[in-house]
């Protein structure tokens, strides 16, 4: 039983890649922490051995005195390399869609709850650089770690290096952090090009494309690139909200997004000129449809409505 349980403890996977991915919060405990001497700890271990020799070869007091004191502060420095990692807390922070081709980012909260600080920490990830961060006694900061997004679909954070070489830089602890988190990346946007004409017309307020000219229909908060001429002046005088006044038509038009409109072109393509047509809709405040294999979202305006057809984009299979 006891060898059993030796062998569930150690397990060689950890000092490469961890314990896999993980929920979250993670704190480092004292099994998770590794250590090892680095290339100047090496040739400094190397250099107290040739002075070692040489104190023995000549009788030197001085010499033996001077070498067992810097391999004692090298001895002391493994308790503060270990200690600078050891129960670390690390959280899931805000991870935003991004569109391919962009840098996806995600926060982790990286939790310091000793009562001294901590120094020259290193976070990194696969062929990304690293980041460095200081913290205090007891407090939180937050880290922003960048991968590329060479294509679309749901990106995961991966694999996360923690490691510190202070305060002398002789040894490397390290430990592997990898949190269950996710970027969703959106098409790259394809180029500008017409609108297709699958629309269907219903009675509207806004009349036809969302800007009516005939009735009135309203106030709006004012925004930049308003024409004057249809500020509420009244209400400026009162030195009240600065509004704009809205006019409808009779109707206006629900365009649909369709899969089927660009038969002539592959999969990745369509994707990114649907993906240029929702945002150019959503800029015009126009309602539109999405209709791809397998999903439908129903005819809708604003930013919750683009969302949910970019998603929709980005997950497709």
């Amino acid at each position: 039983m006891q060898t059993l349980t030796i062998r569930q403890r150690f397990r060689p996977a950890r000092f490469t890649r961890g314990l896999g991915p993980e929920d979250g919060p993670v704190h480092l405990d004292r099994s998770r922490v590794f250590i090892l001497p680095t290339g100047t700890g090496l040739a400094f271990a190397a250099m107290l051995l040739v002075m070692l020799f040489g104190s023995i070869n000549y009788n030197s007091s001085l010499g033996h005195m001077f070498t067992f004191l810097l391999g004692s502060m090298a001895m002391v420095s493994i308790l503060h390399t270990y200690r600078n990692l050891v129960m670390l807390g690390f959280a899931v922070g805000k991870v935003r869609p991004v569109f391919a081709g962009e840098r996806a980012g995600f926060e982790i909260l990286v939790t310091n709850p000793g009562e001294y600080a901590r120094f020259g920490i290193r976070l990194e990830i696969a062929n990304q650089p690293p980041v460095s961060i200081d913290l205090g006694p007891q407090q939180t900061s937050l880290v922003t770690l960048y991968r590329d997004t060479p294509r679309r679909g749901v990106l995961a954070l991966g694999r996360c290096r923690v490691s510190s070489c202070y305060p002398l830089g002789l040894f490397r602890a390290w430990s592997h952090v990898e949190l269950r988190m996710h970027c969703l990346v959106y098409p790259r946007p394809g180029p500008r090009c017409p609108l297709p004409q699958s629309t269907a017309y219903k009675p509207n307020l806004f009349g036809d494309k969302g800007r009516g000219v005939d009735d009135f229909a309203g106030f709006r908060p004012y925004r930049p690139g308003d024409s004057p001429r249809h500020l509420f002046w009244k209400a400026v005088a009162r030195e009240q909200a600065l509004l704009v006044k809205q006019f409808g038509g009779d109707r206006a038009d629900d365009i649909w997004l369709d899969w089927q409109d660009l038969d002539a072109l592959d999969t990745e393509v369509r994707l990114s000129q649907l993906c240029r047509w929702v945002l150019d809709v959503d800029h015009n405040r126009q309602c539109y449809g999405l209709r791809i294999p397998g999903v439908e979202v129903a005819v809708a305006s604003g930013d919750a409505h683009k969302q949910r057809c970019l998603e929709a984009l980005a997950r497709f299979e």
